[in-house]
């Protein structure tokens, strides 16, 4: 007489392999609400306006848009209007950034210390960065206005400036790349400073009463406790703040409109009237595909950064 034996229950290891497929299938249940918007606000224009960046598409077109291949990338790599708005963008992007940079340092260094009033510092240290850009551009062209203008106005009452000699600031040549920088300095500045600030209260108090006793002064306490610290957090502010003034395009499209005489054109501006001005979408596809390849450039020299400073740690 034999036995019946009973089912043997599966091992561990084969258990949890069947029971994978359900907690990865919930698992992207759980993630797809956020995934959707990214999808199809982000991902989906993106290999539109790739594809759409090999094409002769225009505006009003009654004929097909027809597949032109490398025709576009041809024209631009010859289009010198581009390359004096891509040189444009990066004396723009560079002459944000750093003074944007180093006056969020000095202004976070600032808001670190035990003063009077600080919290009311801090709260009106971010009012710019709340402020919509087309509100900013607003705002600045009435201190640039030639008349009117506060800018003028305190030339004048310093002496500096005769009282007919109203000059137009984002009008001139020589003035309107340096007037439309100052005012990205000023509207970006809150977003650095916050963050710097932040990695400023990161820094363990007990390092510079240590390096106090042994008799560093401020600045080197700066160098050898609070800089060392704070690189991470600077270097990831500094590249990003990079990529996105190089992207600018509302704050200089309400300020000058790309003018005078090109003078403030940035690549985002050059590819935005090549699409809605001039109709032609293809091209200005094309356009976005090459700032993209720079941006991914950009990207991509900051992570090997990145990776090589935390293989040396």
């Amino acid at each position: 007489m034999t036995l019946a034996t009973a089912p043997r229950r599966p091992s561990a290891p084969a258990a949890d392999r069947a029971a994978r497929p359900r907690r990865d299938l919930g698992a992207w249940f759980l993630v797809l609400p956020a995934l959707l918007p990214i999808l199809v606000l982000s991902v989906g224009p993106l290999l539109y306006g790739i594809g759409l960046a090999f094409t002769d598409a225009q505006s009003g077109r009654t004929q097909a848009t027809r597949f032109v291949g490398l025709l576009n990338f041809s024209d631009l790599f010859q289009d010198s209007l581009f390359w004096d708005s891509f040189r444009i963008g990066l004396i723009w992007a560079f002459g944000v950034t750093v003074p944007q940079f180093l006056l969020a340092l000095g202004l976070a260094l600032l808001l670190h210390l035990d003063l009077r009033l600080r919290w009311l510092a801090r709260a009106l240290a971010i009012i710019p960065w709340a402020m919509p850009e087309v509100v900013v551009g607003i705002m600045w062209r009435l201190v640039y206005h030639p008349d009117a203008g506060v800018l003028n106005e305190t030339l004048r009452g310093l002496g500096l400036s005769g009282a007919g000699d109203g000059r137009d600031w984002l009008s001139g040549l020589a003035t309107a790349l340096p007037a439309v920088i100052v005012v990205g300095v000023w509207a970006g500045m809150p977003q650095t400073t916050v963050t710097l600030l932040a990695g400023l209260q990161n820094v363990p108090r007990e390092l510079h009463e240590a390096a106090s006793m042994d008799g560093a002064g401020a600045w080197r306490r700066f160098r050898t406790v609070t800089w060392p610290a704070l690189r991470p957090i600077a270097l990831a502010v500094t590249a990003l703040n990079f990529i996105w003034n190089f992207n600018s395009f509302a704050l200089v499209f309400v300020l000058t409109d790309g003018g005078p005489g090109g003078r403030t054109r940035l690549p985002m501006l050059f590819a935005y009237e090549e699409a809605f001005r001039y109709g032609q979408f293809g091209y200005a596809a094309t356009m976005g595909l090459a700032m993209v390849a720079v941006i991914s450039v950009l990207l991509a020299l900051y992570l090997a950064g990145r990776l090589k400073g935390d293989d040396d740690r």
